[in-house]
């Protein structure tokens, strides 16, 4: 059962005025792996980052010739976010390459020499120390241009290595993630997830673990969160992902003898990630040495007039591409669910 205390419907802990967005796009040959994702085309799924980025910069996508979208049809959640923008629109939209196999065309895109990690179940082969050092320093030099920034990433598999960096760390959350998929493929993932782990021993220290059995996104995002908070405002954007990022954050924050300034950092994400009954997000933020900022808005395609979107109401896709801080940014901005709404169609019919 989940707990709601931790996590509001409330966004009074969101921060006002124009947001810049960031996007940490990032590829773990994880997502290779047979039906442990369905977070993009079958064959394409590495290309997600990659499509999500150019869509979210110019609702048109250069590397493909559609959209990614999951099997069962359900469109990205890169819709939503750019659907937010083009409503009320970000400061800037700026792309992280964290490890892509192909550069997104036409964007603002920082490079950091980062290379897409290996599947974990064979060990991920990441210097982690190292990612995370790189995410401290864009920290320290990464200029606003708003009043704050939200963080979004696009990282197909994510979860999967999400659970195994949380479990490697020590935390009591190995049910607690949630996935793309509807019906989540507990088996594939689990015995990823296990293999991954049986790399590890006890003499490795956490950065070693989490070069085994972790992601760039989730790395890179950590150590920036612990520098970059320490000058403005910051809104991670997505569900168990960033929740885990906020995990990695406050273990290794012992580790580089540094402090999280929590107090400048707020979570947000969907309703469909919140009310989810495959996972509990609320459970993994307990387990903070802190009481950290967390929302979810109530959005929903309740009302849609195209068919496809309901399966967010159901289950399917539930967040990404800082769908859920778009959400609430929109509610900042005082956008109503039915123009926003029909924004997403719009962007749907046009495709």
């Amino acid at each position: 059962m989940q707990t709601y205390n931790i996590l509001t419907n409330t966004i009074d802990t969101f921060p006002e005025g124009k947001a810049d967005f960031l996007l940490a796009a990032s590829v773990t040959k994880t997502c290779e792996i047979d039906n442990i994702t369905q977070a993009g085309i079958p064959g394409m799924i590495p290309l997600t980052p990659t499509l999500d980025a150019e869509y979210i910069s110019h609702e048109k996508v250069f590397s493909l010739g559609e959209l990614a979208e999951t099997p069962t049809g359900v469109p990205t959640p890169a819709l939503i976010t750019h659907a937010v923008h083009n409503l009320t629109p970000f400061s800037t939209i700026e792309i992280l390459d964290l490890g892509l196999v192909s550069q997104p065309k036409n964007c603002i895109t920082h490079h950091f020499g980062i290379h897409p990690s290996e599947a974990i179940d064979k060990g991920a082969g990441i210097n982690a120390k190292e990612v995370f050092a790189k995410g401290m320093q864009f920290g320290k030099s990464y200029e606003l241009k708003g009043n704050y920034l939200i963080l979004g990433e696009s990282t197909p598999a994510g979860t999967t290595t999400a659970t195994a960096s949380a479990l490697a760390l020590g935390f009591d959350c190995a049910d607690d993630f949630s996935s793309s998929f509807l019906h989540v493929p507990d088996d594939i993932k689990t015995q990823t997830i296990n293999k991954a782990l049986s790399l590890l021993d006890n003499d490795m220290n956490n950065f070693e673990k989490l070069g085994i059995v972790s992601d760039n996104m989730l790395l890179f995002c950590a150590g920036f969160l612990l520098e970059a908070s320490k000058r403005f405002q910051i809104v991670l954007a997505g569900g168990t992902q960033m929740a885990a990022c906020l995990l990695i954050a406050d273990k290794l924050k012992e580790d580089v003898l540094m402090r999280v300034k929590h107090d400048n950092i707020t979570l947000a994400t969907t309703q469909w990630v919140a009310q989810d009954k495959n996972s509990d997000i609320a459970h993994i933020l307990e387990q903070l040495s802190y009481a950290p900022h967390a929302v979810y808005t109530t959005f929903s395609f309740a009302n849609t007039q195209i068919p496809i979107l309901k399966k967010y109401d159901e289950g399917e896709a539930k967040e990404g591409v800082g769908a859920g801080a778009s959400l609430t940014y929109a509610v900042q901005s005082n956008i109503q669910n039915q123009e926003l709404l029909e924004q997403i169609e719009y962007l749907i019919y046009s495709m």
